[in-house]
């Protein structure tokens, strides 16, 4: 076997987090490889620090965390069964050691032996591409959260299923459709130089985008970095990187741009527990409905016999251009409605609405940093 391990390797670490940097590391691991080491992980153990790291043909994540380096040295092992002995080891301390061709992984009284993969066969990781600037983490993995429930999941449209980051200045731009409803969120990020600040529109795949997002929350300021295939973050010891899609999300300019509208506004809470109550009766494509009054939202879902409705307070401001501007009636897929709705973050929910049976606009507040525009569909009869 060709040598897996570089001067022999034996570091100590509390378990939980080992635990928490093999889950990180792990994520990028392929399901299934031709090459057999691309299922690996790579742990290196220097300077009072274990660095572990995974990757495939589409990404690659590293970690650095605190441990007790007594042999400094290298290891490559299978990542999901080190990731699965990880989940059941005792709390407290581990000691973990390279042993002719083995990884023993010890702690307690409980003791696991790994066999080594070989090194020699793993590919370099990808470099970070060019740093552009930072933003902080938390805003970051709020507002990925935001826009990540829009995108699709029809592998056949690639591009739909990522998420539009574009760059204009200090503004960072987050975006994704499906087709059926559009979810726009803008943050500040600060742009490392001049140079950095050049404008970027790229497309980063929804699950891996929002999957880096949740992690870099509680971390603070997180690096950001950028060329023309992939795109890398790195903060707290973490880093890494994924290819970009190819192609562009349609713009949603002219979706947004809605002209003179009808305005509405009601409890984001008393809403959002209203929609889930009356859609239990909503099977199938059956949309719940809101028929927006000057005063009241009514809320009504199924069909026949099983029905449920509800009514709201709201406030309504009609428009002399719609039909009737006292009584507007629109129709949206419930669980659409209800990831609108769980992604805004205010007292009241707004809905600017064109008119009856067409799109809505979702928003948390005059600010509208987040803007969420669902398809209005077939009202009940």
């Amino acid at each position: 076997m060709v040598a897996a391990s570089v001067g022999g390797m034996e570091f100590r670490i509390d378990s939980g987090v080992l635990t928490d940097a093999v889950a990180w590391a792990a994520r990028v691991l392929p399901a299934r490889s031709p090459m057999p080491v691309l299922g690996g992980l790579l742990l290196e153990a220097a300077d009072g620090r274990l660095r572990v790291s995974g990757l495939d043909h589409e990404a690659s994540a590293r970690v650095e965390v605190e441990a007790d380096t007594d042999v400094e040295g290298r290891a490559l092992v299978l990542g999901r069964r080190l990731l699965d002995i990880c989940k059941v080891l005792p709390r407290g301390r581990t000691e973990l050691a390279v042993e002719g061709g083995r990884l023993s992984v010890t702690s307690g009284d409980a003791r696991f032996g790994l066999s080594l993969l070989p090194l020699d066969d793993y590919p370099a990781p990808p470099a970070l591409p060019e740093v552009r600037g930072l933003v902080d983490g938390d805003v970051f993995a709020a507002a990925v959260g935001q826009v990540a429930v829009a995108a699709g999941r029809d592998d056949s449209l690639p591009v739909l299923t990522g998420i539009r980051l574009a760059l204009d200045g200090t503004t960072m731009t987050l975006a994704a459709t499906d087709r059926y409803r559009y979810a726009v969120r803008t943050l500040e990020w600060k742009p490392e130089s001049d140079a950095s600040a050049e404008d970027a529109d790229v497309v980063v795949p929804a699950r891996r985008l929002t999957e880096i997002a949740r992690s870099l929350a509680g971390t603070g300021p997180a690096r950001l970095a950028l060329d023309g295939g992939s795109i890398g973050f790195e903060s707290a010891g973490l880093r890494t990187t994924t290819r970009l899609l190819d192609g562009r999300l349609p713009r949603h300019d002219k979706l947004f741009a809605l002209g003179e509208h009808a305005l509405a506004a009601t409890g984001l809470a008393p809403l959002t527990e209203a929609v889930k109550r009356v859609a239990v009766v909503a099977e199938g494509d059956s949309p719940v409905q809101l028929t927006f009054t000057p005063t009241a939202i009514h809320l009504q879902a199924g069909y026949e016999d099983d029905v449920a409705s509800q009514h709201l307070p709201a406030t309504f401001t009609g428009t002399a251009a719609l039909a009737d501007p006292a009584r507007m009636t629109v129709a949206f897929n419930p669980g659409y409605l209800l990831d609108a709705l769980t992604t805004l973050d205010a007292p009241e929910v707004h809905f600017h609405l064109l008119g009856p049976g067409q799109r809505a606009l979702l928003t948390d507040g005059p600010s509208a940093a987040h803007r969420h525009l669902l398809m209005s569909v077939k009202p009940l009869v």
